[in-house]
């Protein structure tokens, strides 16, 4: 073998010996999330305002939209990452936290939604919403709130269940396999909710005149 055949192939072992970027940048973004992980668990504060930062937004739209109410779900949010610390410890390395954290959000949603019910059964009386009169705005703008506030109203009318599915997949657009890992149900159970909650909707909103 000659001297340019050994050179050549002792640089090729030296490049095969080398990590390549595909290689390197997934185990360094695992190690950085293993130790922000590891930071959230043991409530360091920079690594939950870290996480406040990157996630608040998406957690209280989210409340917002099972709620129906800006206040309690800002309430939610608040909540949510005061619980993050303890609840860190049933998170799985590699999955979303943002998923993680509207999982918990999807908790206190549910306890404040159970609350409510049972208030107003305690009450013997259904709780109204206030719902502002719209602006002075062009016909279309004026139909559209029209719109968002029954479609508001039909959800609060609907089974819990059925609630979250269609928050979840029509107004989030959570793909299914993920919802399903949300709610702790099968896929076929998260279509189902899905498909009763908008035959109600729709069946509720031709009784308030919209379609």
């Amino acid at each position: 073998m000659n001297s340019l055949a050994v050179e050549r192939s002792t640089l090729e072992r030296a490049r095969s010996a080398v990590p390549s970027l595909a290689d390197v940048i997934p185990f360094a973004r695992a190690r950085r999330d293993a130790i922000e992980l590891d930071a959230l668990r043991r409530a360091d504060p920079e690594a939950v305002a870290r996480a406040y930062r990157a996630h608040h937004q998406a957690v209280e739209a989210f409340a917002r939209r099972m709620l129906g109410d800006a206040e309690a779900a800002r309430d939610v949010t608040h909540d949510a990452f005061v619980a993050l610390p303890d609840a860190a410890g049933r998170f799985r390395e590699g999955a979303s936290l943002r998923t993680f954290l509207i999982g918990i959000a999807l908790n206190l949603c549910r306890r404040r939604i159970r609350s409510s019910v049972r208030k107003r059964r305690a009450l013997g009386r259904m709780e109204e919403r206030e719902v502002p009169e719209p602006p002075a705005t062009p016909e279309a703008e004026t139909g559209r709130r029209r719109l968002a506030a029954a479609l508001q109203r039909g959800l609060e009318t609907l089974p819990l269940a059925q609630r979250e599915a269609f928050v979840l997949c029509a107004v989030e657009e959570r793909p299914s396999p993920e919802v399903a890992e949300l709610l702790g149900v099968p896929e076929g159970t998260v279509r189902t909710r899905l498909f009763h909650a908008k035959k109600k909707l729709r069946a509720f909103l031709e009784s308030e005149g919209l379609s």
